[in-house]
């Protein structure tokens, strides 16, 4: 297996990053197989999805109507306000994801982007793992 740990600044804003391009050149010399693209952090998410046509911002604002950042709906109370939702996240935008590597090309559809979807204030720096197994 071949890994790559990609650091990612997101700032301190709920953000949305396209990692399309990283994966891609990850994957490009390997040939034939499957990448996971994992962020190991209990506050952020990995999802496939059109960006650059108002998707980013649609799936933040959507984040926030789905888990408001309201402290008193959440026992998980440290950090920013609303922190507590930020660990809700994984539950509904997975830590990690699978894509099909054909000849040194992600198998994604035509509109389809790799995104890091992180809603937490808290940290500004994440770590995104990239792991490739042949096949």
């Amino acid at each position: 297996m071949k890994t790559q740990l990609l650091r990612i600044d997101t700032g301190h804003d709920r953000t949305v990053v396209d990692l399309t391009s990283q994966v891609a050149a990850f994957v490009a010399p390997l040939g034939d197989g499957l990448v996971n693209v994992y962020v190991p952090h209990a506050t952020a998410g990995i999802a496939i999805f059109e960006t650059g046509a108002g998707s980013d911002v649609d799936v933040l604002t959507s984040i926030e109507r789905l888990l408001p950042s309201d402290d008193a709906l959440y026992r998980h109370r440290h950090g920013s306000p609303g922190h507590g939702a930020d660990h809700v996240l994984p539950a509904w935008i997975a830590p990690s994801i699978m894509i099909p590597v054909d000849a040194g090309r992600l198998a994604l559809g035509t509109w389809q982007s790799i995104v890091l979807v992180d809603p937490n204030r808290d940290n500004a720096s994440r770590s995104v793992r990239l792991s490739f197994v042949s096949g």
